[in-house]
């Protein structure tokens, strides 16, 4: 299959700001296409389809630039947008986050940010089209499974791997959460096992589900889900769409009903106070009661910017606490049926691999003023 090299179009007035930005970008291996006008940039984009980025270089965000800034997102719902703004209020950048309307929004002389932003589009991107054929290509084999069978196992292997690979590059959005649903995904097995599901195909359906079960949270815009402050009430009703979004995806590929229920009920509560439906005690699939807990322990000795990682002795505690309000008592007695040594192994061998973040910004060199 041959890779078409993706463009992307820069505008920006300042000639020496353009090159300068044009060169770093090149470092993605791109096309850019370089504009010096508002105008310009418009008759490019009218009259070539195939731009992937526009980055825009804007000195104001006045009412009529967001309008056609708008409108050229209604007509091309696929081209990412990146503004660069020397704006002061955030209030208009916000609100064009929070609407789609952009994508991304940096200072014109944030170079690393800039880089991370056009390189988040771009593996972003790569990521949906390499989903969208692997689908394509499983629904079309599905037709003729009878015939080529070997050939379906396959391209279920690499399906299952461009899972995994989806749910890391969502976990990448949030470094604070990185690892998270391949470590829930284990403990989830191990309390299934636990509580004596052994059936080889029903745990990797579990384990299909744990690293699937944020999948909705693609649909919501960066702008509320990594907000560094307190959530509006607006915005906690978008977070709370994330199971029934994330469950419409996978109703399409036609999943195992386990996968879907853990996506669609993994925040339900076992006293019934949780969404989106408010489930309660056995009304909720046993897969996502087992899948609760597992979040929970994880979310609990896990790496917070707001708090310190706490221990599998605090966990246990606040898991005992909650056992029959948000968790089912039965599958607290399988958690602590295993000794706390045994999950915190769990938890080593889980994330191991996974690499050391902090150490990125080491490697990047400031841009020259």
């Amino acid at each position: 299959m041959v890779v078409q090299t993706r463009k992307i179009l820069l505008l920006e007035e300042d000639g020496e700001r353009r090159e300068s930005l044009a060169r770093l970008i090149q470092t993605l291996n791109v096309d850019v296409v370089r504009a010096a006008s508002w105008a310009q940039s418009l008759r490019l984009l009218q009259n070539e389809k195939k731009f992937s980025l526009f980055v825009a270089g804007l000195a104001s965000l006045d009412e009529d630039l967001i309008r056609v800034l708008g409108g050229l997102k209604k007509s091309r719902p696929l081209l990412s947008i990146i503004v660069l703004s020397r704006r002061q209020s955030p209030e208009p950048g916000i609100e064009l986050l929070q609407s789609g309307t952009i994508d991304h929004l940096a200072g014109p002389d944030h170079y690393l940010g800039i880089f991370s932003a056009v390189k988040s589009e771009l593996g972003k991107k790569d990521l949906l089209e390499q989903n969208a054929i692997y689908l394509r290509n499983l629904r079309r084999l599905r037709l003729d499974q009878s015939k080529n069978i070997k050939r379906a196992m396959e391209l279920e292997e690499i399906y299952d791997s461009t899972l995994q690979n989806l749910m890391t590059a969502l976990d990448l959005r949030d470094v604070e959460t990185f690892g998270h649903s391949q470590t829930v995904a284990k403990y989830s097995q191990v309390l299934a096992n636990i509580l004596g599901i052994r059936n080889p195909s029903a745990l990797d359906d579990i384990r299909k589900g744990a690293l699937l079960h944020d999948i909705g949270k693609i649909a919501i815009p960066d702008a509320v889900l990594k907000k560094p402050g307190s959530l509006s009430s607006d915005e906690w009703e978008k977070i709370r769409l994330h199971p029934a979004l994330g469950f419409g995806l996978v109703k399409e590929i036609k999943m195992v009903k386990q996968v879907g229920n853990i996506i669609l009920c993994h925040h339900e509560r076992y006293d019934g106070k949780g969404y989106p439906a408010r489930l309660k005690k056995d009304g909720i699939p046993l897969e996502a009661r087992i899948f609760a807990l597992a979040d929970a322990l994880d979310a609990i000795t896990s790496h917070r910017p707001y708090r310190k990682v706490r221990d599998f002795k605090t966990a246990k505690k606040e898991i005992l606490r909650n056992s029959g309000s948000q968790f089912d008592p039965q599958i607290v007695d399988a958690f602590c049926s295993l000794k706390l040594e045994k999950w915190e192994k769990v938890r080593f061998e889980t994330t191991s691999y996974i690499p050391d973040l902090e150490g990125f910004s080491d490697l990047i060199q400031k841009p020259k003023k």
